[in-house]
C-alpha cells in the first residue's frame, strides 16, 4: 500500500512540474492530498503549523542574509577587480589567465554561497577579457561552467543551510567542513587546465607584458577588500565568536561598508539587491514550507521506514549506498534544481542514512558534491543556463565544454569516501 501511495505521489509531483507549476506550490499540494487521502490527520492543522514551524527557525535566518551579501557584491561590482589582482599572478602557470576563472570562482564562492551567482559574476568579468586575449571558447567556458558550481561547496553555502535545517545538522560544522573539499575541487580544476594547456600549447596565447613584483602587488590591492570580507565571516565561524546567522549578518554589514568605502553602492544598487536577495529567498523559502509539510505527510504514511526496510533487505554495503545515491542524485538532477532536489530526498533518505551509519555531516558534503555535478548536467543545469545567456551558445555545447570538470567531481566524492577526514577534520578542532 504505502509503496503504491508513494509511486502515485512521485508521479503527480513531476505532473504538476512538467505543467509548469512553482515548485514550492506542487510540494505542498502533493503533501496536501497525500495526508487527505491516505492519513486521518486534518491536513489544514497540520499544514499551518508545519509551515510556522519550518519558517520561524533561527538558524533560517542566514540564509537570505547571505544571498543578500552575495547580491550587494554583484549589484556593487566590487567583485570586478579580482581579475586585476589575480591576473599579474598565473602568467607562469600553464594555461595563464585560464585561472582567473577557478581561482575567481573560488574567491567570490567564499561570500556568494550561490552557484549562478558566482557564475555569472565572474564570467561578466573573465569572458570578455580572455575573448580578447584569444584564449580558446571551449576551455573558457568549460573551466568556468566547473569552477561555478563552487559557490555551493565553498562556505557559505546556500544548499548547505537548506541540507542543515532539513537535516537537522550544524550548518557552522557543515560550512567549516565543505573548506578542504572546496579547495580540493578547485586544485582538481586547475591541474585538469594544466594538464589540457600542457597538450595544446599552441593554443594558449603568450603571456601579457611582464610586471615587476612591486607592480603585482600594487595590482593585488583589488582583492583586499574581498579578502577581508571572507576572513571576517569564515574566522567569526571557525573561532567560534559567532554562529552562520551572526556571522551573515556581519557579512551583509561588511559588503555594504565596502560599498560605501569604494563609492560603488548606489541607492538603486542597494534596492536591486535587497530585491533581488527578497525574491531569490522567497522561492527558497516556498519549497522549504512545501517539503517540510511533504515530509510530514511521508511519515505518516510511512515511506520512510519501508524505504529504510527495502534498501536494508539489498544489503548494500555503505560504498555501495553512496554509489547508488550518486546516480540517482545525477539522474534527479537533470529535471530538478538543486534545493529541489535535497528538500525533497531528506525525509526519506535521513532514516536510512543513520541505519546505515553514514554520517550526516560528511553526507551533506557528498550532496553538494552532487549537487554540484547537476548543476552542468543537461537539460536542467542552472550553470549551463547561466554560460548560455552569456554566451548564446547551444546547452549540449557548454556541457561538453564542462563534463571533463563533471569527471573532476565525480574523483572528489571518490577522494571524500577514501579519505573522510578531508571533509570531518576542520569541524572536529570547532570551539563549537
Amino acid at each position: 500500500m504505502e509503496a503504491l501511495s508513494a509511486l502515485a505521489l512521485v508521479l503527480l509531483i513531476f505532473a504538476l512540474l512538467g505543467a509548469g507549476i512553482w515548485i514550492g506550490i506542487a510540494v505542498l499540494g502533493v503533501a496536501w492530498i497525500a495526508m487527505e487521502l491516505f492519513t486521518n490527520r486534518l491536513a489544514g492543522d497540520s499544514l499551518a503549523l508545519t509551515v510556522w514551524g519550518s519558517m520561524s527557525s533561527w538558524t533560517l535566518t542566514a540564509l537570505p542574509l547571505f544571498i543578500w551579501m552575495g547580491e550587494i557584491l554583484l549589484k556593487t561590482k566590487l567583485s570586478e577587480g579580482m581579475f586585476r589582482g589575480l591576473a599579474p599572478w598565473l602568467q607562469w602557470l600553464p594555461g595563464r589567465l585560464l585561472h582567473t576563472n577557478i581561482i575567481g570562482c573560488t574567491i567570490f564562492a567564499a561570500v556568494s554561497g550561490s552557484s549562478a551567482a558566482t557564475c555569472a559574476t565572474i564570467g561578466k568579468i573573465t569572458l570578455p577579457e580572455l575573448a580578447k586575449r584569444k584564449y580558446p571558447e571551449s576551455i573558457s567556458i568549460g573551466s568556468l561552467a566547473g569552477a561555478g558550481t563552487l559557490g555551493l561547496l565553498i562556505p557559505p553555502s546556500i544548499i548547505m543551510i537548506v541540507y542543515g535545517v532539513a537535516a537537522d545538522v550544524s550548518i557552522g560544522k557543515l560550512f567549516i567542513a565543505g573548506v578542504i573539499p572546496g579547495l580540493m575541487l578547485a586544485g582538481l580544476f586547475m591541474g585538469y587546465t594544466i594538464f589540457w594547456s600542457l597538450r595544446h600549447r599552441e593554443q594558449i596565447p603568450p603571456a601579457d607584458i611582464k610586471l615587476t613584483f612591486a607592480q603585482k602587488l600594487a595590482e593585488s590591492r583589488h582583492l583586499i577588500p574581498v579578502v577581508l570580507l571572507i576572513g571576517a565571516v569564515l574566522g567569526s565561524i571557525y573561532a567560534g565568536i559567532a554562529t552562520a546567522t551572526e556571522a551573515a549578518s556581519l557579512g551583509v554589514v561588511g559588503a555594504l561598508l565596502l560599498g560605501v568605502f569604494q563609492r560603488t553602492l548606489s541607492w538603486r544598487a542597494f534596492v536591486d539587491s535587497l530585491m533581488s536577495a527578497t525574491r531569490l529567498y522567497c522561492m527558497i523559502a516556498l519549497i522549504l514550507a512545501g517539503s517540510s509539510f511533504l515530509s510530514l505527510s511521508m511519515g505518516f504514511i510511512g515511506l520512510p521506514r519501508e524505504l529504510a526496510e527495502a534498501i536494508g533487505a539489498l544489503n548494500l554495503s555503505p560504498f555501495a549506498l553512496i554509489l547508488l545515491l550518486m546516480v540517482f542524485f545525477i539522474v534527479l538532477g537533470c529535471f530538478l534544481d538543486g534545493i529541489s532536489m535535497v528538500v525533497l530526498t531528506m525525509a526519506v533518505l535521513v532514516p536510512t542514512l543513520q541505519a546505515t551509519g553514514i554520517d550526516l555531516l560528511w553526507f551533506g558534503i557528498f550532496i553538494v558534491l552532487v549537487v554540484e555535478m547537476a548543476q552542468i548536467t543537461p537539460p536542467v543545469g542552472f550553470n549551463l543556463f547561466v554560460m548560455q545567456g552569456m554566451m548564446h551558445k547551444q546547452i549540449n555545447e557548454i556541457a561538453r565544454a564542462a563534463f571533463p570538470y563533471f569527471l573532476m567531481m565525480v574523483f572528489a566524492v571518490l577522494a571524500i569516501w577514501f579519505f573522510p577526514e578531508l571533509v570531518t577534520y576542520l569541524p572536529a578542532q570547532m570551539k563549537l
